[in-house]
């Protein structure tokens, strides 16, 4: 998933559009993008479109992010919602594990009403500075929650933290270490400035560099430099390859930590070349 479009719920005749861009995941918004106002209605759009015989074939992952959960809309929003062309519900301000576990109750019963055979995933955000805190406790504590999403925007305006690159690598690295301790993926946030391309490829650039998986873009003209800072070089795989193809050749001669063209191979460094291969596989399935 190295890009995320954002699709606003309230816009169906985005939807076609946004479903031939080249984004990796869609993610259909109920939160944010939509006037209280047009809730319901938006509700509607987004849960007939996923019922389509276009979304249910889609190679696409597709997303929705629901309202908070503290919000009158979410229960309306998981009934409409919890569909089986959904790959993953993004939840918003999670902030502790019996919230968690209700969304958890909440999306089971959705799931048996609506013929769901697959269990849903969850993609949390993170978006409070509590959230930041005890991601790593809210990732591990079902195993539904496959990934880590940074909300820059609620977390940094609110305290009056400037969104300066050190402000924006500290806080990566937080939710990368604690994405790292649950065995989940982190996502990036949207980058507000859609004018502002080198903006967003630096934050990108800067995310890859941590072990993100991908950035969330909130315009098509995001999802390029997405897709091209995220996927990993045929460099990359070559290397891997050989990574992997040396340390079986060093088995053989029972050694762990090995030398592979000048440097160091222990454990760690053959994890992280078996993973590309795998991502690689991944993407070619």
């Amino acid at each position: 998933m190295r890009s995320k479009l954002f699709v606003p719920g309230a816009r169906p005749e985005l939807f076609h559009k946004a479903m031939a861009s080249e984004a990796d995941a869609l993610s259909f918004d109920l939160e944010d993008s939509v006037p209280e106002a047009g809730k319901d209605q938006a509700r509607r759009h987004v849960g007939d479109f996923l019922q389509r015989p276009q979304a249910g074939a889609s190679a696409k992952m597709l997303i929705v992010r629901t309202n908070a959960t503290d919000s009158p809309h979410f229960e309306a929003d998981l009934a409409a919602v919890a569909l089986p062309a959904v790959a993953l519900l993004n939840i918003p301000k999670i902030e502790s594990v019996p919230q968690l576990l209700k969304v958890i109750a909440r999306l089971e019963q959705s799931e048996r009403d609506n013929a769901v055979q697959r269990p849903i995933g969850l993609l949390i955000n993170i978006e409070t500075p509590r959230g930041l805190r005890i991601a790593a406790e809210l990732a591990v504590a079902t195993p539904r929650v496959v990934g880590l999403q940074l909300g820059l925007g609620d977390l940094f305006a609110p305290n009056g933290i400037s969104r300066e690159p050190v402000n924006v690598h500290a806080t990566l690295f937080a939710l990368r270490m604690a994405a790292a301790e649950a065995g989940v993926f982190a996502c990036d946030g949207a980058y507000p400035d859609v004018a502002d391309l080198d903006g967003f490829r630096a934050e990108a650039m800067l995310a890859q560099q941590l072990g993100f998986i991908g950035k969330s873009c909130i315009h098509p003209r995001q999802v390029g430099i997405a897709n091209a800072t995220f996927s990993v070089s045929a460099d990359m795989v070559e290397e891997a390859r050989r990574i992997v193809a040396a340390s079986a050749e060093a088995a053989t001669r029972r050694h762990g930590a090995f030398l592979f063209e000048g440097r160091m191979i222990d454990l760690p460094f053959l994890r992280r070349a078996e993973a590309i291969l795998a991502s690689v596989r991944a993407a070619a399935d």
